[in-house]
């Protein structure tokens, strides 16, 4: 077992409740920690035998830019869902999706939230 991390990956979407934020959009950023399970790729140097991050990156970016998800949690978990349906050696995904321009009457950096899906047991 090995750990395969994306930090900071930028999407422009249009996710939220409001209205505003579905007709103006806005940047999201996610990090991405993959435990993934393969029983030769690293000592035999396999590419194929692995995860491609090209590929991990593409699947994030279509669920974000996909359809509109009212809640960011919901958001969250469809890329941990998808990662870990879509690529085999995957056997979980912990997903941090931060929305730095979230309506709130006040000053702060961003609003994030976290959310962990395993193959077997689903969301931890």
């Amino acid at each position: 077992m090995y750990i395969i991390r994306l930090k900071n990956c930028a999407f422009f979407a249009n996710h939220g409740v409001f209205e505003e934020e579905n007709r103006l959009g806005q940047r999201f950023y996610i990090d991405l920690e993959l435990d993934v399970s393969t029983s030769d790729a690293l000592e035999s140097d396999d590419v194929s035998r692995t995860v491609d991050y090209g590929e991990v990156f593409a699947e994030i970016q279509a669920i974000v830019q996909g359809s509109r998800r009212f809640l960011i949690e919901t958001l969250a978990l469809d890329i941990g869902k998808r990662l870990c349906s879509h690529f085999d050696p995957v056997q979980r995904a912990r997903v941090v999706l931060r929305k730095p321009n979230a309506p709130i009457r006040g000053v702060l950096d961003h609003v994030e939230v976290e959310v962990t899906w395993t193959k077997n047991q689903g969301i931890l």
